[in-house]
């Protein structure tokens, strides 16, 4: 329901909220994603992280309904349409994140998200033996009571909303 000029200014006040919550240098390794439907868009963040020597990574779909795999993604990287014709790198091996940025579409008082539905990241995030730290962005107005959290859902170790709102676990 946001306007392209309220999601802009949102997204500007997000990026202001991740620049204060993660700091970025060259040791870090970070999983953001490429925006769709309307979600916040980080691409400039991720250039930024990347120009501090920051490795950036990109979740690629692999096989429907499995884990995503993390591959590297540069500005100049050559992309290709993956799944639901998301841009995703073309070249690299899989990655771990030592942090990983998840889309909220929703988000719960316990920190369990709603995405737009398949369950990837919840698949993902499941299977790394060292969890990295794991930080949900999205608009202001997505909190809920419950999204009726199932036993497979991965919760949030913070959230970050575009309203100023920071809540950790």
């Amino acid at each position: 329901a946001l306007s392209a000029e309220d999601r802009e200014r949102a997204t500007v006040r997000l990026i202001d909220g991740l620049d204060r919550t993660v700091p970025l240098d060259a040791r870090l390794t970070v999983a953001v994603y490429w925006p769709i439907r309307g979600e916040p868009d980080l691409r400039g963040w991720m250039g930024k992280a990347h120009d501090v020597g920051a490795e950036v990574l990109l979740p690629v779909v692999i096989e429907r309904d499995a884990p995503l795999e993390f591959h590297t993604w540069t500005p100049d990287c050559r992309m290709v349409r993956g799944v639901w014709n998301i841009p995703v790198p073309t070249a690299g091996e899989p990655r771990t994140p030592d942090l990983v940025i998840v889309p909220l579409v929703g988000v719960d008082t316990t920190l369990h998200r709603l995405g737009n539905g398949g369950g990837y990241y919840d698949r993902t995030l499941a299977r790394f033996e060292k969890k990295p730290r794991i930080v949900g962005i999205g608009f202001s107005g997505c909190v809920l009571q419950t999204i009726y959290p199932m036993p497979w859902d991965v919760p949030m170790d913070e959230i970050l909303l575009s309203d100023g709102t920071h809540l950790t676990r």
